[in-house]
């Protein structure tokens, strides 16, 4: 067998020159202790934290491969749930930076995420139209909610009732009981996309922004609040928790049906405000206190609303009905009648407009206790800037405290480059150039520039020539970062630029049907004694096409015009004579590759999903890099004609790509406004590996797009399970199968041990399973429980809903030896619970099974009422003080249901019936 040709793997360094991604929301985090100072925003699949105050980066949240859609800090201001375009949630400490809990179950764009007041709880929605609860204590998935038929734009829980409201793009304002899981009412008021809510007045009055002018008001009416207070306490419970004294828990759908749709809250539309935005809400919210309300649309303006308190309102109503008195006294008529009521616009009042730089994306505010409004807004541009508003001023002005913005382009990176020395790296958009350092990723220089499409390093690396939208080749100083000179090169657009292999000039191509020729000159400065660098044109060649690519040959006899014909036309430098064709990318999504001998095709290659935006060679090699609108980079050999590896990473088209000299770095540039840097690493590259990784991918792509598994005895109402089917959770499944079929065997040798020891009359030594040995020389009921421990607790009813049946009997029989035992007494009920309600049918029907389920009642029944501890707010207040000093014991007083041992009778009797 021959050796087979290796390659070196080239890996994600870096990604720089993104302040924040447009995608999400920005948000104010605490850190050590300090609210109103940091920011987190989304940066493609990281989340960057800046100091608005020092312009720094002082934390990142690394993510994986998805793009951040979402983000929501948890009201201790410790934890950050961070959504991704993949559905997943992970929620990262803002102490470690780490990432503690992982939770998947939405199958698109998490579009809304937050947290109740406490923190315990987080509530999702997702472009998929679902909304999930997740338990953030017990990192697991509580139900998902159907109802919503697009996309949900906004989740928000009542602060003091266990409701959930949402909104959707479906024109639909939802509200949810928690207790039963039931949407008890829908406001259809709306004729377009809701597309933000917002509770104000203690949670008394909603807020609803569509995708016109009107900000809709809603009144809020507890019935709790309004009925006979002479009614029996018995009955004004009735509904809200529900059936927590039945016994038999039977009548809890019936009284679900037979409740009234306004047996929890009533809400009326009281009135409008009127936004002076044409165009439809993008983001709508209060500060924490619920004082100060903003919103804005597509454009840069922030519109600013105060909020009146229950004290203020009435103390602005005396004031009027004073004032009305006063005037009726003098003019000696009856008192007005609208005169005892104040107008919604006297309630919610303007308080300023805010205009930044560009069009805003998101915005979070905080209310500081002396009355001082802080603002950060995410501008479209890749800046984040900060305001201060003084609320107690007679005309509140808000001033701009902070803008950041030296860590990145206004707009898309449209063309890249590497000094000779393989330590700057300059990129160019539409209004400036910047010079990067390499190692540190800092900027080291920025100069404005009119639109760039090209660029290089002039040999020796001080200055750099940049290709203009406009036909100018202008020529900036490194050491000073001035402007030296301006040529108007070409009376179209400069397309290309290459420089040639001798060093002493450049050729360009141009939208005029131009390539022409330059060499470096030195001429006399007036300014200074010392002569500078200029360009002089020497040669024109003239073409019947749009010039769109050039380069030279090696050798520099050659040199390679691409046209917008899609035709590449080879010439010798010397006599401008025609050639024969060579490789190239086109917008047809293919490479060819073409032998400049007889002018042949040696091979189409289909190379990307979208159009070939860059080709590039590694120097001295016969590998080649390109990149393309499907948002990757990829690399090939063209020899063998076979593709290496690709490098994911960008979320949006790939527009350049630069090589180093070296052949060490890649750095990419993208519309997501990404900079990105590659390393070439030591370790080799398998190409067989390299196929069986992207099949893998592939498997898990399909796997995620697979329908979901169906729940005996589940219908597909209003409440599903909160999880979903990932390729963690089948792996999960199978580690579980596994450690069942070594019990199994571990216990067949172990019936036989006995019979050999009994028919020899004396002790024989037992062959030791090496992986129980591993684990300490273990049981393997003990071991079986270890697999089970580590299946990740938001994962766990997903992986046992995968699980044959054929492993359930086994399962149940090692829960009550377990649980006998007093061993991970949550864990085993939570999964026992879960295995009852999905196997109810083969379980009632195995009459093996009957003395397992009359054992685990027993004991269950009496380990839980155990583990249980006294119930109420207070206790449960005291229950999250001391969670790190009796943790276990917490848990499962959190987890477990207030009426858990009736249930779990109830739930055994149906079984053993």
């Amino acid at each position: 067998m021959g050796l087979t040709k290796q390659y070196l793997r080239y890996g994600p360094a870096a990604l720089f020159g993104l302040v924040a991604s447009a995608r999400g929301n920005a948000a104010f985090v605490a850190l050590r202790g300090e609210r109103g100072r940091c920011v987190a925003v989304p940066a493609c699949e990281h989340v960057f934290v800046w100091d608005t105050r020092k312009g720094e980066k002082v934390l990142i949240l690394k993510g994986l491969k998805q793009e951040v859609s979402c983000l929501c800090p948890s009201p201790d201001g410790l934890h950050l749930a961070v959504g991704y375009e993949d559905g997943s949630i992970r929620v990262f400490s803002l102490l470690s930076g780490e990432a503690n809990v992982t939770f998947n179950g939405h199958k698109a764009a998490v579009t809304a995420l937050k947290y109740d007041q406490l923190g315990g709880r987080l509530v999702s929605g997702s472009k998929d139209t679902d909304v999930i609860v997740w338990d953030v204590i017990n990192e697991s998935g509580l139900y998902r909610l159907k109802g919503h038929k697009d996309a949900v734009t906004q989740v928000l829980f009542l602060k003091e009732k266990n409701l959930l409201v949402t909104s959707g793009k479906d024109t639909l304002v939802k509200w949810w009981d928690l207790d039963t899981q039931h949407c008890f009412k829908t406001l259809v008021g709306h004729r377009t996309e809701v597309w933000g809510l917002a509770l104000v007045s203690e949670e008394k009055r909603l807020i609803t922004g569509t995708a016109d002018s009107e900000l809709r008001v809603w009144d809020i009416t507890y019935i709790q609040e309004v009925k006979d207070p002479d009614e029996p306490e018995s009955k004004k419970s009735k509904g809200s928790s529900l059936g927590a004294e039945d016994d038999t828990g039977e009548d809890e759908t019936l009284e679900l049906d037979e409740c009234p749709e306004e047996r929890l809250l009533k809400c009326s539309k009281v009135g409008s405000i009127m936004r002076e935005g044409r165009d439809r809400i993008v983001t709508l919210a209060t500060d924490r206190t619920g004082k100060i309300l903003a919103c804005h649309g597509t454009d840069a303006v922030l519109e600013v609303f105060s909020v009146l308190s229950e004290e203020e309102v009435q103390k602005k109503l005396e004031k009027k009905m004073k004032k009305a008195k006063q005037k009726a006294k003098q003019k000696s008529v009856e008192e007005p009648e609208g005169s005892g009521e104040l107008s919604l616009q006297e309630e919610i009042q303007r308080v300023t407009n805010i205009r930044a730089s560009a069009k805003i994306k998101s915005f979070d505010l905080i209310l500081s206790p002396k009355g001082e409004l802080k603002i950060v807004l995410l501008l479209q541009n890749n800046i984040i800037e900060s305001y201060n508003l003084n609320l107690s001023a007679q005309v509140p002005q808000a001033v701009r405290t902070s803008k950041i913005t030296i860590g990145g382009h206004r707009s898309d990176v449209r063309t890249l480059a590497f000094s000779s020395d393989n330590i700057a790296i300059l990129s160019a958009a539409a209004e400036s150039v910047k010079i990067w350092n390499r190692s540190t990723l800092q900027c080291i220089r920025t100069m404005e520039c009119e639109y760039a499409l090209c660029s290089l390093f002039v040999p020796g690396d001080r200055q750099v020539i940049i290709g203009t939208k406009t036909g100018k080749l202008q020529l900036y100083d490194l050491a000073s970062g001035s402007l030296m000179e301006t040529l108007a090169a070409h009376d179209g657009a400069v397309w290309s630029i290459a420089l040639s292999p001798d060093q002493r000039g450049f050729v360009t191509g141009g939208a005029d049907k131009c390539v022409k020729f330059w060499e470096f000159e030195l001429v006399k400065d007036e300014s200074s004694i010392q002569k500078r660098l200029s360009l002089k044109q020497v040669r024109i060649l003239q073409l019947d096409e749009d010039v769109l690519c050039v380069r030279y040959s090696p050798n520099q006899k050659l040199l390679a015009v691409s046209l917008l014909d899609c035709t590449v036309k080879i010439f010798y430098t010397d006599t401008l004579k025609d050639g024969a064709l060579i490789a190239t990318g086109s917008a047809d999504r293919n490479v060819k590759i073409w032998g400049l001998d007889f002018g042949d095709c040696h091979r189409s290659l289909f190379a990307h999903d979208d159009s070939v935006m860059y080709l590039q060679f590694v120097a001295k090699s016969h590998l080649f890099f390109t990149a393309g609108k499907d948002n990757k980079i990829k690399q090939w050999d063209a020899d063998k004609f076979e593709h290496i590896q690709t490098l994911e990473g960008h979320h949006q088209e790939v527009w350049c790509l630069a090589l180093s000299p070296n052949g060490d770095y890649v750095v990419s540039a993208s519309h997501d406004k990404s900079l990105r840097l590659w390393e070439r690493t030591r370790e080799p590259l398998v190409l067989e590996e390299e196929r069986e990784m992207r099949r893998e991918a592939e498997y898990e792509e399909i796997v995620a797009k697979e329908e979901q598994p169906v729940v005996a005895g589940e219908t597909q109402g209003e409440m599903g399970l909160a999880g979903k089917k990932t390729i963690e959770t089948i792996k999960a499944a199978e580690r579980i199968m596994e450690a069942i079929e070594l019990y199994r065997e571990e216990m067949a040798k172990l019936k036989e041990h006995k019979a050999i020891c009994k028919a020899a009359g004396k002790e024989v030594p037992l062959p030791v399973n090496p992986i129980l040995h591993a684990y300490g020389n273990i049981t393997p009921s003990a071991y079986v429980l270890e697999v089970f421990k580590k299946v990740k607790s938001s994962e766990l009813e997903e992986s046992l809903l995968v699980l044959p049946f054929s492993y359930v009997p086994d399962l149940l029989r090692l829960f009550s030896e377990h649980i006998h035992l007093g061993s991970e007494v949550e864990l085993l009920c939570r999964a026992l619970l879960f295995l009852l309600k999905i196997h109810f049918g083969q379980i009632t029907s195995n009459h093996m099974l009957v003395t397992v389920i009359e054992n685990l009642k027993k004991t269950t029944i009496c380990r839980v009422s155990e583990a249980r501890v006294p119930e109420g707010k207070g206790e449960l207040r005291k229950l999250e003080d001391n969670q790190k000093k009796n943790k276990e014991r917490n848990l499962v007083a959190l987890w477990v249901p207030r009426n858990l041992s009736k249930f779990l009778k109830i739930r055994f009797t149906r079984v053993l019936s």
